[in-house]
């Protein structure tokens, strides 16, 4: 019984061309809701620990990570490293992405294996309208990273007087 479901399951992912992961990397919706139908779990993890919702996040697939979200992906998976889609989006600087994340209830002070949060990686990678949307949503500004910096730490070190003021 176990052959035939890894030979049916190669066979979907031949026809495709792709597994679930590719699919949501590419914003390929159509490949993503085959998946599904097929009960292919939607929080299925990558030989990284990667989600399909954290591969379409990072990948600014706002189409494929809709649809995840819509399946009850689960918002606050966390990669092997502790990273969450937020932190990829906030990595970017994908506002939209963030929006779509802090609707469906993503962990804002969630903290990754180095005890980063989103709003550290907003504040280290210069998104100012992120920050002002993590702040507004809750972010703690006084939680350290596992080097013992805070937000405004990483801020200061990037000289970025608007993030500066908004966290001071």
């Amino acid at each position: 019984m176990r052959i035939l479901i890894v030979l049916l399951l190669l066979v979907v992912q031949t026809a495709f061309g792709q597994d679930i992961h590719q699919a949501a990397r590419a914003n390929d919706v159509k490949a993503i809701q085959h998946y599904l139908a097929q009960h292919i779990a939607v929080d299925t993890v990558d030989a990284r620990g990667f989600t399909p919702l954290i591969l379409a996040v990072y990948n600014q697939q706002m189409e494929a990570a809709t649809i995840l979200l819509a399946e009850k992906a689960n918002v606050n998976a966390a990669d092997y490293s502790g990273n969450t889609a937020l932190m990829g989006a906030c990595f970017k600087g994908d506002l939209k992405a963030v929006q779509l994340l802090l609707a469906n209830k993503a962990a804002v002070n969630q903290q990754n294996l180095n005890q980063a949060t989103a709003l550290i990686f907003a504040a280290t990678f210069g998104h100012s309208a992120i920050v002002k949307l993590l702040l507004a949503q809750g972010a703690n500004k006084d939680i350290p990273d596992s080097r013992g910096l805070k937000a405004l730490d990483h801020a200061t070190m990037q000289e970025n007087n608007e993030i500066i003021s908004l966290l001071k």
